[in-house]
């Protein structure tokens, strides 16, 4: 791989980070730089309402399906133990359909 290459999957992360924690900050009404990578969605003051929401808007921003079952969101193959994790999920998402 070379270095442009790897500048391109760097950049590409940042603005998927960038993306989910502008999502997330919308829903929990706060400023971007409020949201750290290891809060949880509930430190965050998100309910379920919200964290279903903040789903359907990743899905539209990034065009891509999360599995995510919000009757059981404990069994859901999408991880949103916390932002770093749900950063992560989208990112490999996001490889997924590259």
């Amino acid at each position: 791989m070379g270095a442009d290459t790897q500048g391109e999957i760097n950049a590409m992360a940042d603005s998927i980070r960038e993306k989910v924690i502008a999502i997330i900050a919308e829903q929990a009404v706060l400023e971007v730089e409020d949201v750290r990578p290891d809060a949880t969605l509930d430190d965050l003051g998100i309910d379920s309402l919200g964290v279903v929401e903040s789903i359907f808007a990743i899905e539209e921003a990034f065009d891509i399906q999360v599995p995510f079952n919000a009757n059981e969101p404990e069994k859901s193959a999408f991880d949103i133990s916390s932002v770093a994790s749900i950063i992560t999920a989208v990112e490999g998402l996001v490889a997924d359909q590259a």
